[in-house]
């Protein structure tokens, strides 16, 4: 029987180097490859592009403006919370909430559907998103006029 053990511990170990070495070929296959870093560069800074994009402040002055960012604000914080990215949630509900009319209702409800710890971070990111944005907004009135 220790015959049979050494040779199933010999075949397990075979098997991982090799698999090891053949992570390691295509690893080494794919830096090399004269276009990794160029492909990798343009990925970030789409993934930069994005996230830049996602929370454009619209013009205030538009009520059908407002809503859609609202909406897609709500909707991309649930996301993002779901998918386990507390902080980038937290941001997207902070500015859902910060151009929502009435935001005393929609805190309450967020009270009764987050986590306690998720809304304890939200009501604190509360200050310094509504300051951003009275920024964003009024260097955008600056710069149209």
């Amino acid at each position: 029987m220790t015959m049979i053990s050494k040779a199933a511990v010999g075949i397990a170990v075979g098997i991982a180097g090799i698999f090891v070495g053949y992570c390691f070929y295509f690893d080494q296959k794919r830096r090399s490859d004269p276009d990794f870093k160029k492909k990798l560069r343009e990925r970030r800074k789409a993934k930069r592009a994005a996230q830049k994009s996602n929370s454009q402040i619209p013009d205030l002055k538009t009520r059908e403006g407002v809503q859609r960012f609202f909406l897609q604000e709500v909707q991309l914080g649930e996301a993002m919370l779901t998918s386990g990215d507390i902080e980038a949630g937290i941001e997207h509900i902070a500015n859902a909430v910060a151009v929502c009319g009435e935001a005393t209702h929609l805190l309450q409800i967020l009270q009764q559907t987050l986590p306690p710890q998720v809304f304890h971070l939200l009501l604190q990111r509360l200050p310094t998103v509504g300051q951003k944005l009275v920024v964003q907004t009024g260097m955008a009135e600056e710069d149209v006029e």
